[in-house]
């Protein structure tokens, strides 16, 4: 069942946003496309081939570094002590054609008033890839990436301080939009308003059960499972 709007109060509001920060995987594109799956992947080789252990361990080892740490790869540092740059380039290494390009997505954006960021745990490199696919990256001002944030992925409070420092954007007049509860509790508090973006419809998806969960946590404001939808009735809301 759709749902662009939580069923509690009170709700933050879009009348006062003059800054729109947007996730990247999943979140601009449907999880159902093949990008993700494919970072997922080479996430396991790589962890397999770094600890010489079985693929089956490395997914477990790769799963639970994700929750605990907010990407396999800081678990993988300070645990392992693995160096950051080779895993980068490793994991990002993947075929972008599965994405098309996404005109209404491009015109939501654009009838967007205010500025507009990505805030993204993966590369700049990666971000510009996607966005170029979508066909939107004229859209967006610039990409934060997990180079920027000093390694240290969200859900961290010190990468969105850093985020906000480096852009100067005032949280209590920007909006963040996300595929992971988690990663909207400390833009809540910071004051933004927070969107997060679900699973489209009942399709079926890969998802852990835990990264599902937190829909109905009081620091999501709003929920979708159509991005554009949502984008689209904004800028008359």
């Amino acid at each position: 069942m759709s749902r662009s709007e939580k069923l509690q109060a009170p709700q933050r509001r879009f009348s006062h946003i003059t800054t729109w920060v947007f996730d990247l995987d999943n979140t601009l594109y449907p999880h159902h496309v093949n990008l993700w799956q494919q970072v997922d992947g080479r996430i396991r080789d790589y962890i397999a081939d770094f600890l010489k252990v079985s693929h089956d361990e490395a997914f477990r080892l790769q799963k639970d570094y994700y929750k605990r740490y907010g990407t396999s790869m800081r678990g993988m540092m300070i645990e392992h002590g693995m160096k950051p740059d080779d895993y980068l380039d490793f994991v990002h290494q993947i075929d972008h054609s599965p994405l098309e390009p996404n005109p209404e997505l491009g015109l939501a954006l654009e009838h967007l008033p205010g500025r507009k960021l990505i805030l993204t745990n993966g590369t700049r490199k990666h971000a510009g890839a996607v966005m170029a696919r979508l066909g939107v990256d004229t859209h967006f001002e610039d990409v934060f990436d997990i180079h920027a944030a000093e390694l240290e992925p969200k859900p961290s409070a010190q990468t969105y301080d850093r985020f906000l420092a480096r852009h100067r954007v005032d949280p209590k007049t920007a909006a963040m939009f996300e595929d992971l509860s988690r990663n909207l509790a400390v833009p809540h508090a910071l004051g933004m308003t927070t969107v997060l973006v679900v699973p489209e419809g009942s399709r079926e998806v890969f998802r852990e059960d835990w990264e599902l969960e937190g829909r109905d946590d009081p620091h999501v404001d709003h929920v979708t499972d159509n991005l554009v939808g949502f984008l689209n009735v904004l800028p008359r809301a």
